[in-house]
């Protein structure tokens, strides 16, 4: 693993002893514990996860709105100064770049924070689109990301800061943050990728360390633990949040990922990929996403294809056993006929087919 990137926290991870893999070119942490512990100490505790691989650019200057507008799926005409937005970058065919979310920093200036394995890819393809009076900045190496999930997340991080968090709502967050202990001021967001409340925090790279300790220490009493990808993996995909490569991708369009609510096909603005959508949304989408539940003994993993008899009618995103419901469940992209909830299918397990049903999502909900 001699080539692979680290963030500023790996230190942190080698002192609690974390088990770490290679995630598309990065030395992160896969478990602290166990997933299964981690995931559950997130749903009924908190988590402390390190997401410093995630991208941060900078779009700024006065055409950066009508450039965003151009570039993305949602409507970012509708943001303000301190208010995310959830929002997808498409290709002309309707498939995705990305999924990303948009931070409106000030006037005339964005951060958007994309999947960490797309970073270059989107730098690459907001570059090649852009117009004059528009500045686009990769700002990734400057910034650590840490996220706090779960129902202690907010008590524990108010111990540490005279802002009031309860202040910030859902999608939106403060800027120039102070933590006690930490030198670098930083931008707090109540959003996250686990289903539960919670905050992401953007701060300077080489203070990153000093507030993953601080977030431990005071989240100790509340149980508060760190977590590592694997569980970050089954939380996500339990509340339904879509993962570029498996849910998402150039293939997939972001309606057939049942994303619909953050493309807004009648914003005046035309942005890259709306004809297709439109055309998909009009016709009729020949395949879904949709929530599977095994009926036989089986875990539906990842790529594994499922049938209606020796018909093959589309095939598994993501699929594990729950760790909060105890059930085998997957996401699958399937032939639109096989979508309504109750509909049995088949799942290729190894050399077997075994039957499963389909289930709405999301599998958990707060």
């Amino acid at each position: 693993m001699a080539d692979l990137k680290r963030t500023p926290l790996f230190d942190e991870y080698q002192k609690q002893g974390a088990k770490t893999i290679d995630f598309g070119g990065w030395d992160l942490p896969v478990q602290f514990s166990s997933i299964k512990k981690e995931h559950e100490a997130t749903r009924k505790k908190a988590g402390l996860f390190d997401v410093s691989h995630m991208g941060e650019v900078l779009v700024e200057g006065e055409g950066s709105l009508a450039f965003l507008q151009k570039m993305l799926t949602n409507d970012i005409s509708k943001l303000e100064k301190g208010k995310a937005q959830y929002t997808i970058m498409c290709y002309e065919d309707g498939g995705t770049v990305d999924d990303l979310i948009v931070y409106m920093l000030d006037e005339n200036n964005y951060l958007l924070v994309v999947n960490a394995a797309n970073r270059e890819k989107d730098v690459d393809w907001l570059k090649s689109h852009q117009e004059e009076k528009v500045t686009i900045t990769d700002v990734s190496d400057d910034y650590v990301q840490l996220a706090l999930q779960g129902p202690h997340a907010e008590k524990t991080l108010q111990q540490l800061t005279n802002e009031d968090l309860s202040s910030i709502k859902f999608f939106r967050f403060l800027q120039d943050v102070s933590f006690k202990g930490v030198k670098d001021k930083a931008i707090v967001s109540r959003t996250g990728y686990t289903g539960e409340d919670g905050f992401e925090i953007y701060l300077p790279s080489a203070s990153g360390p000093d507030l993953w300790q601080a977030i431990l220490e005071a989240g100790a009493e509340y149980g508060v633990q760190p977590v590592g990808l694997g569980a970050r993996d089954t939380l996500r995909f339990e509340a339904n949040l879509a993962l570029y490569g498996q849910e998402l991708s150039a293939e997939i369009s972001p309606l057939e990922a049942g994303l619909g609510f953050a493309v807004k096909l009648k914003k005046e603005e035309d942005f890259i990929g709306k004809e297709a959508l439109k055309k998909q949304k009009e016709e009729g989408l020949s395949r879904k996403l949709v929530g599977i539940e095994m009926i036989d003994k089986g875990i539906p993993r990842t790529g594994y294809q499922v049938f209606d008899g020796d018909k093959e009618v589309g095939f598994v995103t993501t699929g594990t056993q729950s760790p909060t419901l105890g059930k085998n469940v997957g996401l699958a992209l399937l032939n639109t006929k096989y979508t309504e909830a109750g509909t049995e299918v088949e799942v290729q397990v190894r050399k077997r087919k075994l039957r499963a049903k389909v289930v709405p999502t999301p599998f958990y909900k707060r």
